[in-house]
């Protein structure tokens, strides 16, 4: 699996746990869910993501977004 299909994998999944825990906790989890979509946006324009410069060092293949 490629760094950009791991982002993406990530924060599809991180969006899909937030609305869940904002479902059967508290509605604050939303901020989450913002952050990551605010942080994707972001990634779109600039192609700087934390995420994916973690995982370049730990040794994962690299794609074309996050080369």
């Amino acid at each position: 699996m490629s760094i950009d299909r791991f982002v993406l994998a990530f924060a599809g999944a991180v969006v899909l746990l937030s609305l869940a825990l904002a479902q059967v906790h508290h509605a604050n989890w939303l901020w989450l869910t913002a952050f990551v979509g605010a942080n994707l946006l972001q990634a779109s324009f600039t192609g700087f993501c934390p995420l994916a410069l973690v995982l370049k060092k730990a040794g994962v293949k690299p794609g074309k977004a996050f080369a």
